[in-house]
């Protein structure tokens, strides 16, 4: 798969916002993943690995289930001579320090697809990609702004479109494949850590187990729900549990809860 594009913070690369259009895009705090489709399905990496199908770690599963459930295989073959050379690149979002909506937030964010004849897409067709094939493409924030429009120190941050508050930063890009990154100052922070005891504590209810049971209709069962609820926990506390993250602690300590629910 193709590797993710070098992306210095803007005073590193002042040549991005020096003359032409700009993109400005939401900068949202999470994991890089990529995913292209393979002659067995979608294979997924990160910023420097390719993993196993179905085998992702438990920090990109969430976001890797949402791809498999909508990305639109069909409609993507039909519009490519070869499918399995393009690469689509984005976030994984998780907590990293900065909490967000987490259902607002979707949990794949599509930025970039790089296509095997013509290299990173501009943004303006990468979003209509992502759109096209099921799925979200990234905030964008500003399209087609003058460059002389926009000078860093000077701008104000935009409020996100997934949280209450202000973007954590913004990816600003340009028509020619330059990019760089102007981060929001005191957005986030280190949080405490949390054992997957009091996790499941603090974050299992009834009301929520309800929820994810929801979501899977008639095929609700013990398993699966604990398979969705930790997923979930996982996404939404990730910089805050140990590493490396161990979801079989956290499944045990949750399994009581969502059995005595269930059978309510």
């Amino acid at each position: 798969m193709q590797e993710f594009p070098a992306t210095p913070a803007v005073d590193d690369a002042p040549e991005v916002i020096e003359s032409g259009h700009l993109w400005l895009q939401e900068w949202v705090v999470g994991a890089p993943l990529r995913f292209r489709l393979g002659d067995a399905g979608l294979v997924f990496g990160d910023g420097a690995r390719t993993f196993d199908p179905w085998e992702e770690p438990v920090g990109y599963r969430f976001a890797a289930r949402a791809v498999r459930e909508t990305f639109d295989r069909e409609a993507f073959r039909a519009a490519v001579d070869a499918p399995g050379d393009y690469t689509f690149l984005g976030v994984a979002t998780r907590f990293e320090g900065v909490a967000y909506d987490w259902d607002r937030l979707p949990a794949f964010l599509g930025v970039d697809v790089h296509a095997p004849d013509r290299g990173f897409r501009t943004p303006d067709v990468a979003e209509q990609a992502f759109e096209r094939l099921g799925l979200a493409p990234v905030n964008a924030v500003s399209k087609e702004l003058p460059a002389r429009d926009f000078r860093p120190e000077r701008y104000e941050m935009p409020a996100s479109a997934y949280r209450n508050g202000p973007v954590a930063g913004l990816l600003v890009r340009n028509k020619n494949g330059g990019r760089a990154l102007v981060v929001t100052p005191a957005v986030g922070a280190d949080p405490p850590t949390v054992d997957p005891e009091t996790l499941v504590e603090e974050a299992v209810t009834p009301e929520r187990i309800d929820r994810v049971a929801a979501t899977l209709g008639d095929g609700t069962t013990v398993d699966r729900v604990l398979d969705r609820l930790v997923e979930r926990l996982v996404r939404e506390r990730y910089a805050a549990l140990p590493e490396p993250v161990d979801a079989d602690a956290i499944r045990s300590a949750a399994a009581e809860s969502v059995a005595r629910r269930l059978s309510t």
